[in-house]
């Protein structure tokens, strides 16, 4: 079987200006991404299978199977773009996937969320570094650039 290719409908990674420095890069984590979609599962499992039980369903263990089918599936298409994706971090910019550029000077906040980080611009732009293994430590590198820029 071949490898999917990512879609190309956001086209391609922002270029890093001459006078940018690369401080780090930032790609999804295997053990986050399967992580997050077990826990997908379980969630959806539990409400699936309640649902089927309230609605007096003969056969509730449908709905987990049906939902951990799903969720599998989904994982394992999604996942060769959800691994290509990456960010990068320059000393005056974050450049995301898809031409995404969040600028360190107009950077508002940068928290973890969920397993990732979650940026939110001064103009009220939201982007998401997916998957991280340590959002706390990616939110920390990034406050250290943002802190530390020229």
């Amino acid at each position: 079987m071949t490898a999917m290719q990512p879609d190309q409908m956001y086209g391609t990674q922002a270029a890093m200006e001459p006078d940018e420095r690369l401080l780090a890069s930032f790609r999804a984590d295997p053990a986050a991404y399967w992580r997050a979609h077990a826990v997908m599962v379980l969630v959806g499992s539990v409400v699936a299978g309640a649902a089927l039980v309230y609605g007096g369903n003969p056969d509730p263990w449908v709905g987990p199977v049906a939902v951990a089918l799903a969720i599998g599936l989904r994982a394992a298409y999604l996942k060769s773009e959800a691994f290509a994706e990456e960010w990068l971090l320059t000393n005056r910019r974050l450049l995301g996937p898809g031409g995404r550029i969040a600028p360190l000077s107009s950077l508002k906040l940068a928290r973890p969320f969920l397993g990732a980080v979650q940026l939110i611009t001064q103009g009220g732009d939201k982007h998401l570094i997916k998957y991280q293994a340590d959002p706390a430590a990616t939110v920390a590198v990034i406050e250290r650039a943002k802190g530390g820029r020229r």
